[in-house]
């Protein structure tokens, strides 16, 4: 009896009260634009970032599609996406500091990729070093950047003499000079009597120039691209980083530094380059992390990336 009472007065009140059917129809896709709407671009980046990378690892490069895809995100990325600005303290230069500590805002770390911001004080380096078997996306953020790269030249030796102007080490040679250590602009001090350094490789210059934001996305790749660069502050500025696999010191990934010398300063037997190229190109040697190179680590602030 309630039942049979009930139904005319619902099927009169059927435009004001639709079916769950009715209502689902209508709502889906206006719950689904709104979600769209709200992801945040570093959700953005993350969520495109799981799909890129996804079947990827070491030395494994993502299809051209997928590259342009992920490269277009990065290049819509803005300060004001990951929270910051340049007034923030990672950007004041201070005198307590012989060489700027440079300050990395941790974003994300899985097995397949990392996102990840490093903040430069004006005349902050990041020394030369090499992203082993990995495809790297930088974005300069805000400021302006020298950057210097390389790629391995392939098959290249790596036995080094000295060149006829240099001479051997002698025991007269001055022990202060030989002390020296290299320090985290990559530069060493000019040396008398200098010996050429073992385990010394040919790499050719990619890039040697200032950015200054906004400027395209830098992509770097295994063997191409300028696999090995180094960041030097002009101002104060900030690089969104995503590598893809990330480093990973059990697998073989070690972030590794190094020297670069002028090619002109060490011969190689088979090695021969014409005189108007020797400019881009330079002998690249492995070192330890510089002691100078301080990074610290902050917590980010910006948009809260929602892992899933």
């Amino acid at each position: 009896m309630g039942i049979e009472t009930t139904l005319p007065h619902r099927k009169e009140n059927k435009a004001l009260h639709p079916s769950p059917e009715e209502t689902n129809s209508i709502s889906k896709p206006r719950k689904s634009r709104r979600r769209h709407r709200k992801m945040s671009p570093v959700q953005k980046l993350y969520e495109t970032c799981k799909v890129v990378f996804s079947y990827c690892g070491a030395g494994i490069v993502p299809s051209s599609e997928d590259i342009q895809k992920l490269c277009s995100v990065v290049d819509a990325m803005r300060p004001v996406d990951v929270g910051l600005t340049p007034e923030l303290p990672y950007f004041r230069l201070t005198t307590a500091w012989r060489t700027p500590p440079i300050t990395y805002l941790h974003l994300f770390e899985g097995d397949k990729f990392s996102m990840g911001i490093f903040c430069l004080p004006p005349s902050g380096v990041i020394p030369l070093h090499n992203h082993p078997g990995m495809t790297v996306f930088s974005k300069l953020l805000f400021g302006t950047m020298h950057i210097k790269s390389y790629d391995w030249v392939v098959d290249a030796p790596e036995k080094t003499s000295t060149t006829e102007n240099q001479q051997p080490e002698t025991e007269n040679q001055n022990p202060a000079i030989e002390n020296q250590q290299p320090t985290a602009d990559n530069s060493i001090p000019p040396q008398v009597n200098a010996v050429a350094p073992p385990g010394t490789r040919l790499a050719k210059m990619k890039v040697d120039a200032d950015f200054t934001a906004p400027c395209d996305t830098s992509i770097l790749y295994p063997a191409d691209g300028g696999n090995l660069h180094c960041f030097t502050a002009v101002t104060a500025c900030a690089v969104l980083d995503v590598l893809g696999p990330p480093y990973s010191d059990p697998d073989g990934r070690h972030c590794q530094y190094y020297l670069d010398f002028p090619f002109s300063q060490f011969t190689v037997d088979g090695v021969s380059i014409p005189e108007e190229e020797k400019e881009g190109y330079a002998w690249l040697q492995e070192i330890e992390k510089p002691d100078d190179l301080a990074f610290v680590g902050a917590l980010y602030s910006g948009p809260k990336i929602q892992e899933k």
